[in-house]
């Protein structure tokens, strides 16, 4: 089948050098195209009768789920996929046939002609070379050009992306720069050689919200300037509404629909496709509907709490949660936290938060959002007591753990309980689904035989996942399905607190949506108070009651859901706020502006 996309639209005018051909043909024609895998003998689909064009310009964004084929298809035109892989259809870039095409003709395409930015750049780049030669040699491969001159260019290249201090960068290596640093490398190297198309395969994934919105913004910019097309491959909708003209969706492995972004997000015709919007978390929508409940009945809900008489919202903590209070001990409680990683020979110590209060009562969730190196994490991890605390208090359950042995912590590890970010890292390979989840009751409650087996089945129910899973290895799971085995496994000793350490972070956004309905159905049933850590306000919003803001190692602001999401009070709050990315593009184009507002404001102030 064949979609007509329509023309790009307007763009800015291309500097010297870039592609401006002046031609509405397509950069890139792909028909037909089909991906088949050889496993044991026989062929599996991953992809077939994929049809789409590309104009000069254009961002078309190709979505879907995990296993939907966008991936394999992309990879699958240019060569990249796996010797067992067979590739079939048309793929034409500016005329020229890449299916099957011979590999010095691919060489000289990958990089020159096409580039790539690939989703993990800690994987993609290599750890024992420096990234200023890693970006120089994309064009000593394709241009006859001296190392002094190329490094020049590469010097001017990391110029071009935003990298601080490109030269003094251009000798360090992939492990020296955060995640966001090393994306902008990864985009250096794809744009080297003023390709004519990127690919980006899901490109702003392992990012947090604050990075992610630079990236997209210098996507934005670069493909303006050079006039060169994108093919965005990705799950996350709040990137398409934010950077696409025109949108492709697949569905185990073929295109259901395609239109403008405008026309998909507004209108989608296939069911899958609302389907997949309706599973993405949209920013404000929880707080609307309480605010449109308040302005309607004049009371609200906080957390528990009842507010009566006026709209305005109480703090944090507030009716219910008060008179709780005076009655049981909080779940957790933190005061005047610090912690420090210790230096190392001529390296300082490195203080990663620096006196934070707060506390959850019981049956309570609280968010702690924040950027990547703001220390929520390691907030966990010390709630956990899986890092040492260096000063303040720590308080699970009213026990005070900070200097407690191994030995005496051993009781209280049945109160608190964590949800790590990846599970298939934190689950032991070689232990079966039963017994990962079994482990705890067996070491702390001592069952065994039919009584563990009793209760792994029952927990491996409350997480709707079939009993006889518990013969199956994390391996033959999926991502949402692992995650699931995790939460049975925190949840097996009935803990009183439940750490989630950015629990969905890694997952599509219906396997989300799914795990996120999960939790709120185990949140009530089991009423855990919990400690939620994640990049994603709109996740937050779905489960806390009470959200803290934290950012390098201070909490900036700490109040109820609505307060903090409404009314914020902190510049770095508001700021985190515009910088999350929503499902609709005219919502989030109005979202751009205002984040482009605040970040000059906050210069201005500077």
């Amino acid at each position: 089948m064949v979609f007509d996309l329509g023309p790009a639209g307007p763009r800015a005018s291309a500097p010297k050098g870039a592609h401006q051909t002046g031609s509405k043909d397509p950069i890139l024609r792909v028909r037909g195209l089909g991906v088949d895998f050889s496993v044991d003998g026989t062929w599996v689909m991953a992809s077939e009768d994929v049809d789409f064009d590309i104009l000069p310009g254009q961002v078309l964004a190709v979505v879907g789920e995990s296993g939907s084929g966008k991936s394999v298809s992309a990879m699958g035109i240019l060569g990249l996929l796996a010797p067992n892989a067979r590739v079939q259809g048309s793929a034409t870039l500016r005329g020229t046939e890449l299916i099957n095409a011979r590999e010095p003709l691919l060489r000289s395409v990958r990089g020159k002609d096409i580039g790539l930015i690939f989703q993990e750049p800690m994987t993609a780049l290599n750890p024992v070379l420096t990234v200023g030669f890693q970006v120089a040699e994309v064009l000593l491969s394709h241009f006859d050009v001296s190392p002094a001159n190329a490094k020049a260019r590469v010097v001017e290249l990391l110029r071009l992306v935003d990298l601080p201090d490109p030269e003094g960068r251009y000798n360090l290596y992939p492990h020296q720069l955060s995640g966001g640093q090393r994306q902008r490398i990864m985009i250096a190297m794809a744009i080297a050689c003023d390709p004519v198309l990127l690919i980006a395969d899901e490109p702003t994934t392992a990012l947090d919200v604050t990075v992610q919105a630079e990236i997209l913004d210098l996507l934005r910019d670069l493909h303006q300037r050079l006039d060169s097309a994108i093919l965005l491959i990705t799950h996350d909708m709040g990137v398409v509404a934010d950077l696409a003209d025109h949108v492709v969706v697949m569905c185990q492995g073929r295109v259901v629909e395609a239109g403008t972004v405008r026309e998909i997000f507004a209108h989608p015709q296939q069911e899958y496709t609302q389907q997949l919007l309706a599973a993405v978390p949209h920013l404000g929508a929880e707080v609307a509907l309480t605010e449109t409940r308040v302005s309607a009945a004049g009371r609200v809900g906080v957390g528990g709490a009842v507010v009566t008489g006026s709209a305005s919202l109480r703090p944090a903590g507030a009716a219910k949660l008060e008179k709780q209070s005076t009655a049981t001990v909080p779940a957790l409680k933190v005061s005047n936290l610090t912690i420090e990683y210790p230096g190392r020979g001529r390296v300082p110590a490195f203080r990663a938060v620096e006196g934070v209060s707060f506390s959850i009562e019981q049956g309570q969730v609280m968010g702690l959002v924040g950027e990547s190196g703001s220390g929520k994490t390691t907030i966990g991890r010390a709630v956990a007591a899986l890092l040492p605390v260096t000063s303040g208090s720590v308080e699970v359950a009213g026990t005070e753990i900070k200097g407690l042995t191994q030995k005496q912590l051993r009781p209280l590890r049945s109160k608190c309980a964590i949800v790590f970010q990846d599970p298939a890292a934190s689950l032991n390979p070689r232990m079966s689904i039963g017994e990962s989840i079994g482990e705890p009751l067996y070491l702390h409650e001592k069952l065994r035989k039919s009584a563990l087996n009793a209760r792994v089945e029952q927990l491996l129910e409350s997480v709707r996942l079939p009993q006889s899973y518990r013969n199956r290895y994390p391996h033959e799971l999926s991502g949402g399905q692992r995650q699931r085995v995790g939460i049975a496994r925190a949840l097996s000793l009935g803990p009183e607190l439940l750490v989630a350490d950015e629990p969905t972070s890694a997952l599509d956004v219906s396997v989300q949506a799914h795990v996120l309905e999960l939790f709120k159905d185990l949140q009530s049933q089991y009423g855990f108070a919990c400690l939620f850590v994640s990049h994603d306000l709109a996740v937050v919003e779905i489960l806390a009651s009470t959200i803290a803001v934290l950012h390098r190692g201070l909490l900036v602001e700490l109040g109820t859901r609505e307060e903090i999401l409404l009314r914020p009070r902190d510049p770095y709050t508001r700021r985190l706020i515009a910088a999350a990315p929503v499902p609709d593009p005219d919502e989030q184009a109005a979202r751009r502006d205002e984040r482009r507002a605040l970040l000059a404001a906050g210069a201005d102030s500077d």
